[in-house]
């Protein structure tokens, strides 16, 4: 019978933070879905200015009676406040009730103009988005660690590149999965000692990775959920992991891992061989084959 346990592990971060390794994703999840997260055990609360709900992550911590230095909060800039961070942050800090956040990161590198179709400014980039952070960073106690998402290597590049940035992102929060799993992007995340925090982690919308014979078939073989079999593989590959779910048995089943066989672990690595790479998020802002 496979063994499986509540995941409390902790990763270092660049900075010297610890970040718990299982999160949860509370991205159009209720208070009660959120608090119930918090009751399971799950330390890491993953939210965003777009996602609307930063005032009920607040009041879901608060009802917890949790005490703040145990959690880990993570909310991310919105592209049309990239010309207005401090205030920006200062919103979320309100609607989330809190004096500051753990990780705060650019959620996408466009900096985009208010009520167009993404339309982008000509006069800043993320990387002017970046430098306002740091500064922000460095002299206000508002963000313990400060990170990206969605960054691609050139992007970051471009953000390494730059004389007036020193601060190297602590986290890339973007989407993995057995069918993205980005091998130059995490080869290089792992080379400038960036932590890669993995959303849709089951897929995404719809847990799409589900429909494989290959994930169902290895998941009945352990005797888990394939959703405890593709969290334990993000974990086993040292990424920070963070499912989203509404629905209390699967949030309480979901931050239970286990270790996969070697042979099943590079298994689900390779299952992209068969099946292609698929990006589920937003993919009309990527390139194909772009990391």
């Amino acid at each position: 019978m496979t063994e499986l346990t509540t995941n409390t592990q902790t990763l270092l971060l660049n900075d010297g933070h610890r970040i718990p390794q299982v999160g949860f994703g509370a991205m159009r999840v209720p208070k009660e879905g959120i608090l119930d997260a918090l009751n399971a055990g799950y330390r890491l609360l993953d939210t965003a200015t777009i996602y609307k709900n930063e005032q009920d992550v607040g009041d879901a911590i608060r009802q917890s009676g949790i005490p703040r230095e145990q959690l880990f909060v993570v909310t991310k800039l919105w592209n049309t406040d990239h010309k207005r961070v401090e205030a920006a942050l200062d919103e979320s800090l309100k609607k989330l009730g809190l004096e500051y956040v753990d990780l705060y990161l650019i959620h996408w590198p466009w900096s985009e103009i208010e009520g167009t179709d993404h339309e982008v400014y000509t006069d800043w980039t993320f990387v002017d988005t970046y430098k306002a952070l740091q500064k922000v960073y460095k002299t206000t106690g508002k963000i313990r660690s400060l990170g990206v998402s969605n960054f691609t290597i050139a992007q970051l590049e471009q953000l390494s590149s730059d004389k007036d940035i020193d601060v190297v992102p602590a986290v890339n929060q973007i989407e993995a999965h057995p069918l993205l799993t980005q091998p130059k992007l995490m080869a290089y995340l792992e080379s400038k000692n960036i932590l890669a925090q993995a959303y849709s982690p089951l897929g995404g919308s719809g847990n799409f990775l589900f429909k494989y014979k290959e994930v169902t078939d290895m998941a009945s073989r352990y005797g888990v959920t394939p959703a405890q079999l593709l969290i334990s593989w993000g974990v086993q590959r040292r990424t920070v992991v963070i499912p989203r779910s509404a629905t209390r048995s699967r949030i309480e089943s979901n931050i239970r891992t286990f270790t996969l066989k070697d042979a099943d672990f590079e298994a689900l690595n390779t299952l992209s061989d068969t099946y292609g790479v698929i990006r589920n998020n937003d993919t009309w802002r990527f390139t194909p084959g772009e990391e």
